[in-house]
């Protein structure tokens, strides 16, 4: 009788290469829309404000929409994802987010666009985790840290996106069609995703060994590889995984301190970067001029995500994460008291550098620590501590921005150094480690 291959050895032998690489781009172009769909609110808000005559707090609340929708979506696709599959979930949550967003540039009053914006963001709650897991499932393990942060870099061509789309559209059109056209890329996207497969980890413990025996052998003959298609795969023997489980003795402190994490860097990224198109034209840039500079400082972001995908396999995850959040409150803090215009624009290119990187060792950390049952459950409360951030950054925003400038990118520098403290003491390094399938399988080291 031939052995049954693990879950781990079956991915393994399908090794890296052309099937990765194609897995890759099609969830990045997901990642991308979603990022430029986040942020085009950032974007939109100074022309909004103008042409609605909004108050700071109704622009901030308007801003924290999207995070309330993405709160709850990101509960319920994630525990949805865990029970139905991580492709269904990818495009129903696509089609949710992507028409939504297109209908908020016919919103006929402030009341219409917030509802529309929140929906979008239920839709992009559930996008997010169901991505990250599907590709990190086909990952072998000396690669998968690196991916996991190079398919977060593409958060970074989303943000480029929306700032170069603002720069071109909102000073001569405004932002209604700033968002009819940033809900393109998203619409798009449903059509790639006929070309991504279901992941052979959720197959088999839904006790569809059939089909990932089928997947697994197309994977493997793009890659080049032998893979015997009759080959049986072990099933992990673990009772099925419930949201409880996140605070089981194994994963308790881990689930705490993540959650921390994800809503210290949340704070303080969504804190600054909502209102930083303002921040700089305030600063003496002007309203177009804001515009030229956030496409330079956007840029940034792709040399901190390249850096990071290279030190998470070189440092390991927890001192590369901690490494990035503490350089974003450092750049942050640089940022508050800077008055040249030199000095305020290259310490919101630092800021921006870290912040991105520590993005990046954050979601190559987080899918990894939980078994393939937990897997988008776990990615899902997590990041729902993001929309909680989310939804309280830009009205806290907004009331500290009303002190001093100083007063609140000094808060948010202090989240993001609360985080990097939070990181050190994270229980397990994942690096070099296989993926968990089962609720009570060991692996990861201290």
């Amino acid at each position: 009788m031939i052995p049954r291959l693990s879950l781990d050895e079956a991915v393994e032998l399908l090794g890296f290469g052309p099937f990765q690489r194609r897995l890759l781009w099609l969830c990045g172009a997901v990642w991308a829309a979603v990022a430029q769909e986040v942020l085009l609110i950032s974007f939109a808000l100074p022309a909004l404000r103008r042409d609605w005559n909004l108050s700071p707090a109704a622009a901030g609340s308007l801003a924290t929409a999207i995070f309330l929708g993405m709160f709850a979506g990101a509960w319920f696709w994630g525990i949805l994802s865990d029970r139905v599959g991580r492709r269904p979930v990818l495009v129903w949550t696509i089609v949710v987010n992507n028409v939504c967003a297109l209908l908020s540039a016919l919103a006929p009053n402030f009341t219409a666009l917030v509802v529309l914006r929140a929906l979008t963001g239920f839709g992009v709650g559930g996008t997010l985790p169901a991505d990250y897991a599907i590709f990190a499932e086909y990952l072998p393990t000396g690669r998968r840290g690196r991916c996991l942060v190079i398919l977060e870099g593409f958060w970074a061509l989303g943000a480029l996106a929306a700032a170069a789309l603002a720069w071109a559209v909102v000073p001569r059109w405004g932002w209604r069609p700033l968002f009819a056209l940033g809900a393109l890329p998203g619409l798009l996207a449903i059509a790639v995703l006929r070309r991504v497969p279901e992941s052979p980890r959720f197959l088999v413990l839904r006790d569809r060994e059939e089909e990932a025996r089928q997947v697994l052998a197309r994977a493997a003959r793009l890659n080049g590889k032998e893979y015997p298609k009759d080959q049986a795969l072990a099933r992990p023997e673990a009772p099925r995984a419930r949201p409880r489980d996140l605070w089981r003795p194994r994963f308790a402190r881990t689930t705490a301190l993540l959650w921390l994490i994800w809503f210290g860097i949340s704070l303080g990224y969504y804190g600054v970067f909502t209102w930083l198109p303002g921040i700089l034209a305030e600063r003496g840039l002007g309203f177009v001029g804001s515009y030229a500079y956030m496409m330079g400082i956007t840029l940034a972001q792709v040399p901190g995500y390249i850096s990071a995908a290279y030190f998470v396999e070189r440092l390991g995850r927890r001192p590369t994460l901690a490494l990035y959040l503490l350089g974003s409150g450092m750049f942050t803090l640089l940022f508050a008291v800077a008055r040249a215009p030199w000095a305020f624009v290259l310490a919101a290119v630092g800021m921006s550098f870290f912040a991105l990187g520590a993005w990046g060792a954050l979601y190559a950390y987080t899918p990894e620590v939980y078994p393939t049952a937990l897997r988008t459950t776990g990615m899902g409360a997590a990041s729902a501590m993001t929309r909680i951030a989310g939804i309280l950054a830009p009205s806290l925003g907004a009331m500290l921005l009303g002190v001093s400038i100083p007063v609140a990118l000094g808060t948010f520098a202090g989240a993001y150094g609360l985080s990097g403290l939070a990181a050190l003491a994270l229980p397990y390094e994942t690096r070099g480690q296989p993926l968990a399938d089962a609720v009570g399988a060991e692996g990861q080291s201290r």
